[in-house]
């Protein structure tokens, strides 16, 4: 009996250990970067782009799965918020740093101060969204398959109705950011509107009701602690790993451009996407990581929040940043490209609430989701440059097409979603669970 009682308290302690692990590795990856900005060495600019971006990543990871672990002390409804917000902190950084240097700098600065915003918000849609629906829809029809099961599956990723809210402020702030691509600058009474925004977002979404969190992964490890312990060690990875943010995203941007004008790379092109796959990828991890165990409401959920205070406290904060850094109240200068690349955000996030106005998404919702975000960044890659403004003018514009028709099919359910996300109760909200059914696409 001793034997077995051995064996069995070795083989949970592998199991805690195998559970943890996630947690050593997002850790020991940090260190690199951070001796590398501690002690001032100037390697090349791609090394130096890899080991403080690799900083970046590891330190988002502690940051979602500690924000993950933070529903268990407040409401669902504020964790969700905030787990969001922490989620995209690297890419708030990086932007802040090129809108600051734009300051100074307008011309060389100015330009990429919105390209790591557009980027992450558009693989955001195009690849998260789809991500979650296209894993949960792979998933459950294998469980199925597995267990025997042949008749007709729904592989449509539902959203529960409190997440009304967080639709109804992206289709508020979608609306308003189609009129950014028409101004010159992005202004303070942008900011005033956008974060304001923001505000009345985060004030309607606390008053949602705690509810017991689903964690997995890493994330559980931390909230199996006694309370005391799982409090002090989400304040301790909070504050760590913005600390390691706060301290690489300065040299992982600076390292972008220098190994963009190193290897004649577009600068541009590093920072729009490059930067965005290295700040979004723990989000979308942990998305997957919920699609997979077939928690679809929390994993869609996520980056739906996500995508609200990106488009709203994100972009209202850069014309506040950059006002601060160039000591004037005039808006942050736009030029050609980046009002081309605003329209083709707004326009691809307009046909995604327009897909969300029932609360769910189809694998076939899923697929234009992709095709069309696949679509033109293939097209931007192999067109002549001349040529890639009519390519994303052309994009934005069938995105907007789609949207639109899709706006006048689901008219019913927009009023509702409208009514649910910024007047009802939210307890009323939470509790029923009546689907909005709309046109397919």
């Amino acid at each position: 009996m001793h034997g077995e009682r051995v064996a069995r308290h070795l083989e949970l302690n592998d199991h805690g250990v195998r559970r943890s692990l996630p947690l050593v590795v997002a850790a020991l990856v940090t260190i690199p970067g951070v001796v590398l900005r501690v002690s001032g060495a100037q390697p090349e600019p791609a090394l130096a782009a890899v080991l403080f971006g690799l900083a970046v990543v590891g330190a988002a990871f502690l940051l979602a799965w500690g924000a993950e672990a933070l529903e268990l002390d407040v409401s669902k409804g504020l964790a969700l918020a905030l787990l969001a917000l922490i989620a995209v902190l690297p890419e708030y950084v990086v932007d802040f740093v090129f809108t600051w240097k734009a300051g100074d700098d307008p011309k060389k600065f100015a330009p990429l101060a919105l390209a790591n915003m557009t980027g992450g918000n558009r693989l955001l849609i195009g690849v998260g969204w789809s991500l979650v629906v296209f894993l949960a829809a792979w998933k459950l029809k294998r469980s199925a398959r597995e267990g025997g099961y042949e008749g007709p599956l729904d592989t449509e990723v539902a959203l529960d109705r409190p997440h009304a809210i967080e639709i109804a402020f992206l289709l508020v702030a979608t609306a308003y950011s189609l009129t950014l691509p028409l101004k010159r600058t992005l202004s303070l009474v942008d900011a005033v509107v956008l974060v304001g925004l923001f505000v009345l977002y985060l004030t309607r979404i606390t008053r949602a009701p705690s509810e017991e969190p689903e964690l997995a992964g890493p994330a559980a490890v931390i909230g199996e602690l006694p309370t005391h312990r799982r409090r002090v060690a989400v304040g301790v990875m909070l504050v760590v790993a913005a600390g390691v943010i706060f301290a690489c995203a300065e040299p992982f941007a600076d390292s972008l451009v220098h190994t963009g004008e190193r290897f004649g790379i577009s600068t541009f092109v590093l920072v729009q996407w490059l930067a965005p796959l290295a700040s979004e990828s723990p989000e979308l991890v942990v998305a997957a990581v919920f699609a997979w165990r077939l928690k679809t409401n929390s994993a869609l959920g996520a980056l739906v929040s996500s995508k609200v205070n990106q488009w709203t406290l994100l972009v209202g904060s850069l014309p506040i940043v950059f006002a601060v850094s160039a000591s004037g109240l005039h808006g942050l200068p736009l030029d050609t490209l980046q009002r081309e690349e605003l329209f083709l955000t707004a326009a691809q996030s307009a046909f995604a609430v327009a897909i969300l106005a029932n609360r769910s998404i189809s694998v076939r919702e899923a697929s234009w989701l992709l095709g069309l975000f696949l679509s033109q960044f293939v097209l931007g890659a192999v067109l002549p440059h001349q040529l890639r403004e009519l390519e994303r003018l052309g994009v934005g514009s069938v995105y907007l097409a789609v949207a639109a028709v899709i706006f006048v099919q689901r008219r019913a359910a927009f009023a509702q979603l409208l009514r649910d996300g910024l007047r009802t109760p939210v307890h009323e909200l939470a509790l029923g669970e009546e689907q909005l059914v709309g046109d397919p696409v």
